[in-house]
């Protein structure tokens, strides 16, 4: 299945988009894609009731805003450095074990909503990223079962402030976390759908540049190493979203570096996630 959520910022309805392509509200149905949804087994419940229903579903015009595929989750783990190529421009060792730091649950948005660059900021940055999104509650997971706790993936623009992370003293949380700094979608594919996770293209471009190009093949540390290494630290929540790491290509490690600037087009994308594109536009007050 392919989860949606349609219609304006915060009144997001949940839906569907069809084999065929069609988007169909799931509102009858009486729930959200949220941590309560996944957590008591929503998405067997739906493929169960959409069996006798989907011909009652209406149809929804492909001109309506979509929102982020899950609701406010209960946190986004980012993962840094998770290709050896972007350690490398970004002149940083590929790391040891997994670098993990949070992007407040705050920053979601919709996949075509325009991303605002924060005030004061000179360095809004891109990063194409997988998301995993996690099914159901995960403590102290090992490597081989990790994948029973996965729902799906989804595709997310990391964006990034890089002089607020880098530069204003703490942890990352702070260049990662601006509202809209994490458009995710178009929509949630089950990982029934994807048959295999690490093997995926994903791509990026600017103003119609390619500017990333790689596959998740490469990622330094795998999704299965990755939902069992956070998970020994902290509750992984059903609907939680873990973003696993951008490739190279990202505007910091150009020579010379280079930002996003108000009317800039980012478009990106991943092999069976569909495809997202968001338009830079300066904060006002």
């Amino acid at each position: 299945m392919k989860l949606i959520r349609f219609g304006a910022f915060g009144k997001e309805q949940p839906g569907i988009e069809t084999p065929d392509g069609k988007w169909m509200d799931c509102s009858p149905f009486g729930e959200d894609w949220s941590e309560e949804f996944f957590g008591e087994n929503g998405l067997e419940r739906l493929q169960s009731w959409l069996v006798s229903e989907i011909d009652n579903l209406k149809e929804i015009s492909k001109e309506t805003r979509l929102g982020s595929p899950i609701k406010r989750p209960s946190k986004i783990i980012c993962v840094g450095l998770n290709y050896s190529l972007h350690a490398k421009e970004s002149g940083m060792a590929v790391p040891e074990i997994p670098i993990i730091f949070m992007k407040a649950s705050s920053s979601l948005c919709g996949p075509f909503d325009e991303v605002v660059i924060p005030k004061n900021s000179q360095k809004t940055d891109w990063e194409v990223e997988l998301a995993v999104v996690i099914g159901k509650k995960a403590n102290y997971v090992s490597k081989e079962e990790a994948m029973e706790y996965v729902a799906g993936y989804c595709v997310h623009n990391d964006v990034s402030e890089r002089d607020f992370q880098l530069h204003h003293g703490g942890q990352w949380v702070k260049g990662k976390s601006a509202d809209t700094f994490a458009p995710l979608g178009p929509y949630m594919v089950t990982k029934d759908e994807i048959k295999d996770p690490h093997k995926l293209r994903l791509w990026l471009t600017v103003n119609g540049e390619s500017l990333q190009d790689s596959n998740t093949a490469d990622l330094v540390f795998d999704i299965p190493t990755l939902v069992s290494h956070i998970s020994q630290y902290m509750s992984l929540l059903p609907g939680d979203v873990i973003s696993t790491g951008t490739p190279s290509g990202v505007g910091m490690g150009l020579k010379p570096p280079r930002y996003l600037k108000e009317g800039d087009i980012v478009e990106l994308g991943i092999e069976g996630l569909g495809v997202a594109k968001q338009k830079a536009v300066n904060y006002k007050a």
